[in-house]
């Protein structure tokens, strides 16, 4: 994987590290090079290493454990999911591969209230659903339900949602102005469970999103993550 030279100290010694987690030159779990050991290999100070570990950790790439060292980190566990991100991007950014196994694509009629109060509705109107099971490497990451508001979106049922993802053909189409959510422990669906490739009594992270454009509701989705495989990670000062 190439990657543009950088020209701080900090970042050497960052390409060296991401370069190396990239190739598989230290395995999920395995032990990195010491802070002592990249302050004598790139003749810089200890705080110049830690800066570029640090911003490994912030990018999900390591694990520190304070006294024991920096470990690679599973490569599909971290997202920054409190913001709207198209899964594609996060995952090439971690240097893997995006698969998307679309299961319905199809338009139905609104029978529940609830949700065609959330997508502005009346009860009875069409509205665009599809299911689709997103995997990293091979490893089902994510079961999407998704229901859209055919307003917003009028040909979300014709997109090849095996080269893009609906997040990104969303924001493209009707740009983002709000979203809220749910985020909750629990335990996938029977249906979800098969398509994930796990027991139903698994813990997952259980998201429910709902988005607005221009205060049209745009799309309300239940996005279901083993929770062995993700975890959300953030940050923020007051």
């Amino acid at each position: 994987m190439n990657y543009a030279r950088p020209t701080a100290a900090y970042a050497h010694v960052k390409l060296f590290l991401k370069t190396g987690l990239a190739e598989g030159r230290w395995a999920p779990g395995s032990l990195m090079p010491s802070e002592a050991e990249l302050v004598e290999q790139f003749s810089v100070s200890r705080m110049t290493v830690s800066r570029a570990v640090r911003e490994l950790q912030a990018e999900g790439l390591v694990e520190r454990v304070q006294g024991v060292g920096t470990f690679a980190a599973q490569p599909y566990r971290a997202s920054s999911t409190l913001t709207i991100r198209d899964l594609h991007t996060e995952i090439s950014e971690r240097g893997h591969r995006h698969r998307a196994d679309v299961q319905l694509v199809q338009a139905e009629t609104v029978a529940a209230g609830g949700l065609a109060q959330r997508l502005g509705l009346p009860v009875g109107s069409d509205v665009f659903h599809t299911l689709i099971v997103h995997y990293e490497d091979d490893v089902a990451l994510l079961c999407e339900d998704r229901y859209v508001n055919p307003s917003r979106a009028p040909d979300y049922l014709s997109v090849d949602f095996t080269k893009t993802t609906p997040t990104n053909y969303l924001l493209a189409v009707a740009p983002l102005w709000e979203a809220q959510y749910s985020i909750e422990a629990g335990t996938p669906t029977v249906q979800e469970a098969q398509l994930l490739g796990i027991e139903p009594a698994d813990p997952c992270l259980i998201i429910v999103r709902r988005t607005e454009s221009q205060g049209t509701p745009i799309t309300v989705a239940r996005l279901v993550h083993p929770g062995s495989r993700y975890t959300i990670e953030g940050s923020f000062k007051p």
